[in-house]
Formats: structure tokens, C-alpha cells, sequence
């Protein structure tokens, strides 16, 4: 694990996620990756653009390295087809998976735990 990689994550967190910055995106993908990422980023900042997430823990091995979060954020828009409920979800633990190539984030994998934001949200997820 690198300062750098972390930094990647940081800017990561700090400007795309919470700042909305999309731009920055292609800055700390690869080139085939930004686009993916874009699909996801977009809608959920769409939902909850308040969302913010705090590094909980860095674990690295080589070339990758696994990210906890917890995440917080109002929902305002439609997620996964579910109306807006206007109701605020706090520390939802999530763990992510990166790769890098070139200081670059070429994969990235993860698990949120999303039974317990809807549980947060009072959205029955089997609707």
C-alpha cells in the first residue's frame, strides 16, 4: 500500500462522493474504468446528495487494498426504484476492494450493508 493509493481514495471520498465533483473521476480511474464508475456514482448522489463517508480502516496487500466506510446521507431521490422517503440513513458499513494500475483505480469491488440502510430508510426492500 502507497501514500499514494490512499491519497486516490481520499480524493475519492472527499471530492467525487461528498463534493460531487465528477470530473475529478477521470483523475483517479483508468480510462476504462471512469465510465463505470460514473454509472454508479451518478445515481446514488442523485438519491442522496448529502452522503457523506468517513475511512474507517486501510488494509492493503500488493497491488490492491480494502477500504471500510461508513456512510450517512438523506434520501432524497429515487434509489434502486424505491421514491424518495426524505428520511437520513447513518453509519452504514461498507467495504470496498481496489486495484490500482499506474497510481490509477482499475477494479473496484464491494459490499454495503444495504438491508440495514433500507431498514434506516423504512423501505421494505421485497417490494
Amino acid at each position: 500500500m502507497s501514500q499514494a493509493q490512499i491519497t486516490v481514495i481520499t480524493r475519492l471520498v472527499e471530492e467525487v462522493l461528498a463534493g460531487g465533483d465528477l470530473g475529478v473521476v477521470d483523475e483517479l480511474y483508468v480510462p476504462r474504468m471512469a465510465p463505470v464508475a460514473r454509472r454508479w456514482i451518478e445515481p446514488f448522489r442523485a438519491s442522496f446528495p448529502d452522503a457523506r463517508m468517513q475511512i474507517v480502516q486501510v488494509v492493503a496487500s500488493q497491488d490492491a487494498i480494502a477500504v471500510r466506510f461508513r456512510c450517512s446521507g438523506t434520501h432524497i431521490g429515487p434509489w434502486l426504484g424505491h421514491p424518495p422517503t426524505g428520511l437520513r440513513f447513518e453509519n452504514i458499513d461498507e467495504v470496498y476492494f481496489f486495484t490500482f494500475e499506474d497510481g490509477l483505480i482499475a477494479k473496484a469491488w464491494g459490499l454495503e450493508d444495504n438491508l440495514e440502510r433500507f431498514r434506516q430508510l423504512q423501505i421494505d426492500p421485497f417490494l
